[in-house]
């Protein structure tokens, strides 16, 4: 699936998307990562990971 395929889906900006993906984001809404999950068919877990700085 390509980025601006998942923006559409999931209803928000491919810059956004972008943000995420390139671990800029300092903050994600609830329903975004609602959204990406079941666009996904995926857990948050799957999506993100606690790493220590």
């Amino acid at each position: 699936m390509t980025l601006a395929a998942l923006a559409e889906q999931v209803g928000v900006a491919v810059v956004n998307l972008s943000v995420m993906k390139n671990d800029r984001a300092r903050a994600v809404r609830f329903s975004t990562l609602t959204a990406l999950c079941d666009a996904l068919d995926c857990t948050p877990g799957d999506l993100f990971s606690v790493v220590d700085p």
